[in-house]
């Protein structure tokens, strides 16, 4: 089977397509904002990023997010909640991290199945 990687560069690729399900990591363009803000703005992208290798958040298999502070995990909460489809969450783990740029409250790893 091919993998697929759309626009790789030397360090990573935006998406990695293989058998059927596309892997992709996305963080908010604009670090300045709130944990809502920045949760938005990620979330915005990953339904972009879906629809470019013909899937959506309906098809999310798996998740895992990296936070900086446990103390914003309730606005996270409360985005993700409101952007999922009713019974469509996918697998989820969350975890404490230090994240390459400080500005950024959270990065979000995705896996699903492609169309």
């Amino acid at each position: 089977m091919t993998i697929e990687r759309i626009n790789p560069c030397a360090r990573w690729s935006d998406i990695t397509v293989y058998n059927g399900v596309a892997y992709f990591v996305d963080v908010a363009d604009d670090a300045s904002a709130d944990m809502n803000g920045q949760m938005r703005q990620l979330l915005a992208q990953a339904e972009q990023t879906l629809a470019k290798v013909g899937s959506d958040k309906s098809r999310l298999l798996s998740v895992t997010v990296y936070i900086t502070d446990f103390a914003n995990i309730g606005a996270l909460n409360e985005v993700w909640s409101a952007w999922l489809p009713v019974d469509c969450a996918p697998s989820r783990a969350c975890l404490k991290v230090e994240l390459a740029n400080p500005a950024y409250l959270v990065e979000i790893a995705f896996v699903a199945a492609v169309a």
